[in-house]
């Protein structure tokens, strides 16, 4: 169940910043939210990936999930300038 909720998640969050990326009307805004949820989404698939052993091993951390400052930090401060593209869609 807990896997699912985090698989969900990172699903919600591409769902969002898509949406963002397709309905900013500033290009540089929605390349900027393209490459922000496409890094998230890429770090979480091949985490994932080698967590199911279906690439070899990486090093890559689970975005908001797995430990390491400088990789959380990373992650909050891309979340929270795709917020404000997003806050500014709606």
């Amino acid at each position: 169940i807990g896997t699912l909720i985090v698989v969900g998640l990172f699903v919600f969050i591409g769902w969002s910043g898509m949406r963002a990326a397709i309905l900013s009307k500033d290009p540089f805004a929605r390349f900027l939210a393209f490459g922000i949820t496409a890094t998230i989404l890429i770090q979480a698939f091949f985490n994932i990936s080698v967590v199911l052993a279906l690439v070899p091993t990486k090093g890559i951390t689970l975005p908001f999930v797995s430990y390491g400052g400088t990789s959380l930090f990373i992650m909050l401060v891309l979340l929270g300038v795709l917020l404000n593209i997003t806050r500014e869609v709606d």
